[in-house]
């Protein structure tokens, strides 16, 4: 029988690729728009794409506490669903945020969503654990 705890490793995983995925997109603007590090001014699009890559960086915290803390107290696999949900919500804000800014509600809003269940999820296990 498989670990079951391989499929929150597998959600971390697709986690992180969204994460290397918003920086290379922020690397390939700074260099398309000529953009010197350490600067973060310069043309729309880089910014966009910056703004994704910190927007990103910041959601990974609390999504990975979470994910791990709803895995070891309540389910791993639900964890990996919910952490599926996650890493579909934050490609959506990718790309919508990149296109057109005012788009990018559904993409947070869905991973938002997903990271809460699974914090309030964490919660909930942790407490039952403490109280069996």
């Amino acid at each position: 029988m498989a670990d079951p705890y391989a499929w929150p490793a597998l959600a971390t995983i697709a986690a992180l690729l969204v994460y290397l995925a918003s920086f290379a997109l922020a690397s390939r603007m700074r260099a398309k728009h000529r953009v010197v590090a350490p600067s973060t001014e310069g043309p729309e699009e880089f910014k966009r794409a910056l703004r994704i890559q910190a927007n990103t960086l910041e959601q990974l915290v609390p999504f990975l506490a979470s994910l791990w803390l709803f895995a070891l107290f309540l389910s791993p696999v639900w964890a990996a669903l919910l952490g599926a949900v996650w890493v579909a919500g934050r490609i959506f804000y990718l790309v919508a945020y990149f296109r057109d800014p005012a788009t990018r509600g559904p993409g947070f809003v869905i991973a938002a969503a997903a990271c809460i269940m699974l914090l309030l999820g964490a919660l909930v296990g942790v407490i039952d654990r403490l109280l069996s």
